[in-house]
């Protein structure tokens, strides 16, 4: 999950180079204790601030082309592929909860992405980043982008019909077999997917999107393939990357030989993992994966939780928090609640959200700062289109509850 600009994390200089590029700059941060949110407040209108969102990315981020500039700022001439695939996503959700006018956002986006597909190379795969017009697709492969892609498109298969449906699943089963055609899956660390073309590492977000889509793909398809690459990289992530102290997922692994293994944790990483175990379950008819979701989720609210602000930490080296990456942990919540109907999952979902809305929201112009503190200071000037898409996603599933 690309970004290709530079920003400043509190006290150090970070570039990020993806959602998944992580660099702790701070020190450590100890969580407080765990106070469950108690319910109740406020009602809050959840769709209503969904569509003020989607307002504003389509007045200030949508292109002539159905792409969506990076940000407004410092990549305006830019667009990148997993923040379309977000937008899609999010208008997908959109559609799931009955708004039926965001079917033709998201196609058109869908058909925008074309331009982004290595048609020079028979396995496919998406890069990372095109001109605003199309033109000028390049940059490295992702594999958390490519797995997104795929997920994404099996949710907007699950919203529409007829020739788009079909497109949806066709395109999602190639983002699937260019993951396993690759070449990015090897024996080093005893196996798991690098996070991109350029083999620097191998974090548990990347191979944990890459077990949603094939688990889908099985489901959908019957194929076996897809349900022995599920089995092979949950295997991995579960012997390299869990940590049975916290009971969470860690960062990455990299570093020549053996490895290092990076143990900060991340809330999007577990969000990324309850989701697959969920999946898990009800796709290999193995029920012990919900209750290993639900321990997960636990251990999400035990160390990832701030109870005095009522919100998911990005990291355990971050003291701000991003609208895409933290929300990411509400829509785990959401999918536990579906999953076992236990109410405090919707709790702790919404009270993310809300804190997101009163730190990173700007409530005159209804946009999401990249990054701000819990308090609402210290904010990024960075108004990024896939943060204002997973916001849009994440209020439009809790408009349901």
């Amino acid at each position: 999950m690309k970004k290709l600009f530079l920003y400043t994390l509190l006290i150090s200089s970070i570039v990020f180079f993806g959602a998944c590029k992580k660099s702790p700059s701070v020190d450590p941060v100890t969580p407080p204790p765990v106070v469950p949110p108690t319910g109740g407040g406020t009602s809050v209108d959840y769709l209503k601030l969904a569509q003020e969102t989607h307002t504003f990315t389509t007045n200030n981020l949508l292109t002539a082309s159905y792409g969506y500039r990076a940000n407004t700022t410092t990549h305006a001439n830019n667009s990148y592929e997993w923040y379309n695939v977000s937008q899609i996503y999010a208008d997908a959700a959109m559609v799931g909860v009955g708004q039926t006018k965001h079917l033709a956002y998201m196609n058109n986006t869908f058909k925008f992405m074309e331009n982004m597909w290595d048609k020079k190379d028979l396995r496919g795969g998406y890069f990372a980043s095109v001109n605003l017009d199309g033109t000028g697709a390049g940059g490295d492969k992702y594999v958390d982008d490519n797995a997104l892609s795929g997920m994404v498109y099996l949710e907007a298969y699950d919203v529409t019909t007829g020739t788009d449906k079909q497109a949806y699943l066709a395109k999602a089963k190639a983002c699937g077999d260019w993951l396993i055609n690759s070449g990015l899956w090897d024996n080093v660390y005893g196996g798991g997917f690098y996070w991109n073309t350029l083999k620097p590492e191998k974090p548990a977000q990347t191979n944990g999107l890459t077990l949603q889509l094939f688990l889908k793909l099985y489901s959908l398809t019957g194929e076996s393939i897809y349900r022995d690459w599920a089995v092979q990289v949950n295997n991995w992530l579960n012997t390299k990357m869990y940590d049975p102290i916290s009971g969470l997922f860690i960062w990455k692994i990299d570093g020549p030989g053996e490895g290092i293994r990076r143990t900060d944790k991340f809330t999007y990483d577990n969000a990324i993992m309850v989701e697959a175990f969920i999946l898990y379950s009800k796709i290999m008819n193995d029920p012990s994966y919900l209750t290993r979701a639900q321990n997960l989720g636990k251990a999400m609210n035990t160390t990832l939780w701030n109870s005095a602000w009522k919100g998911y930490i990005f990291n355990t080296n971050e003291t701000r928090i991003n609208p895409a990456w933290c929300a990411w942990g509400s829509q785990a919540m959401i999918r536990l609640y579906e999953a076992d109907k236990n109410e405090s999952w919707l709790v702790y979902a919404r009270e993310n959200i809300n804190r997101l809305n009163i730190a990173n929201r700007n409530q005159t112009t209804y946009a999401y700062y990249f990054f701000a503190g819990f308090d609402g200071q210290n904010r990024s000037p960075e108004i990024e289109t896939v943060d204002q898409a997973w916001m849009q996603r994440i209020q439009a599933l809790l408009s349901k509850y």
